[in-house]
C-alpha cells in the first residue's frame, strides 16, 4: 500500500485540528452537487433511449443527422447517412450503432478535468464540496484502476477533435439544399450553432491548452503559438460553462432531429 493510499484524508488529515462536524460552513453548499446529479442523470437518461432506439436520427429530405448517431458507418444505417462509407455490417439488435461516436464523445468528456470534479463531488461525494470532509477513508488519487484510465483524456482529444470535424462535414451537408443548391433550414442554424459551441468546448480543453503552450520557455520565440495560447486560455476560464452548454445543445440538436424525423413537425425552410 502507498503511503499516499494509507495517509488519512479530511478532517483527520495530518495538521489538522479535529474537528467532530463533518462541516462548519453554514451555507446550502450541497444544493450544487445535487442539482449536478440531478441534470447528469437527466441527459444520461435521455441518451440512451435515443441510442436504443435506433430511430429518428435522420432526415434524409435536408441531410439533418443527429451528433449522436455521427459518424454512421454501419450497414445499419439509413443508406445516404452513411457518408463516410460503410466500415462495419449490420449490428445486432441490442448494439447500437451509434457506440462509435458516442464511444469518443462520452470518453472525452468522462476524462473532462472539469467534469472530474461534477461526477467525483454529485456522484461519488469526494469530497461533496469545498471544506466538507468526504466519506471515503482513504485517497490513492487516479493511480489505480478505474480512475487510472483518466490519465488518457489527451488521447481523447485528439479523438473529439476528429468527431468535430466529423460534425462540421454534417452541417456543411445540411446546408445543401432540396434541389442540390444551398439550403437553409431552422435545423441547419441549430446544427451550426451546435458545432460551433462543440468546438469553443473542445479546443478550451485544459489539454489543447497544454499541447499549443506547454514546454515552451520562451514566447517571445513562437508569436503564433503565443496568439493562439491566449485565446485557447481565455476560452479555458469558460470550460464548465461550454461543458454544460455543449450538453443542452447536443440535446436540443438531437430531440429537433427526431422531432423532424419522426413527422411531429415540419423543418421550417429560410431558403430553398
Amino acid at each position: 500500500m502507498t503511503r499516499a493510499a494509507s495517509m488519512p484524508v479530511g478532517t483527520n488529515a495530518p495538521g489538522r485540528a479535529t474537528i467532530s462536524a463533518r462541516t462548519l460552513r453554514t451555507d446550502r453548499w450541497w444544493q450544487a452537487p445535487a442539482l449536478t446529479f440531478v441534470l447528469l442523470v437527466i441527459w444520461l437518461a435521455y441518451g440512451v433511449v435515443r441510442i436504443t432506439s435506433q430511430r429518428y436520427y435522420f432526415v434524409e429530405q435536408y441531410h439533418y443527422l443527429t451528433p449522436f448517431y455521427s459518424p454512421c458507418v454501419t450497414s445499419s444505417c439509413a443508406p445516404d447517412a452513411r457518408d463516410f462509407g460503410t466500415w462495419f455490417g449490420d449490428f445486432p439488435p441490442f448494439l447500437p450503432f451509434a457506440i462509435i461516436g458516442l464511444t469518443f464523445l462520452l470518453g472525452f468528456r468522462l476524462t473532462c478535468y472539469y467534469y472530474r470534479r461534477a461526477y467525483y463531488r454529485s456522484f461519488w461525494a469526494s469530497p461533496p464540496a469545498c471544506a466538507v470532509a468526504e466519506p471515503h477513508k482513504s485517497y490513492s488519487g487516479e493511480t489505480k484502476f478505474p480512475l487510472i484510465f483518466q490519465n488518457l483524456h489527451r488521447y481523447f482529444f485528439a479523438l473529439a477533435v476528429l468527431l468535430s470535424l466529423v460534425n462540421t462535414y454534417d452541417v456543411v451537408r445540411a446546408f445543401q439544399g432540396k434541389d442540390g443548391g444551398i439550403g437553409l433550414g431552422l435545423g441547419t442554424l441549430i446544427m451550426l450553432v451546435n458545432v460551433l459551441l462543440l468546438w469553443a468546448y473542445t479546443v478550451s480543453c485544459h489539454s489543447c491548452r497544454h499541447i499549443i503552450g506547454g514546454r515552451v520557455r520562451s514566447f517571445s520565440r513562437y508569436p503564433m503559438r503565443y496568439k493562439a495560447w491566449t485565446f485557447v486560455s481565455k476560452l479555458n476560464t469558460r470550460h464548465m460553462q461550454l461543458a454544460w452548454t455543449t450538453l443542452g445543445t447536443l440535446m436540443l440538436t438531437d430531440l429537433y432531429i427526431a422531432l423532424v424525423a419522426g413527422g411531429v413537425f415540419s423543418d421550417p425552410r429560410i431558403y430553398n
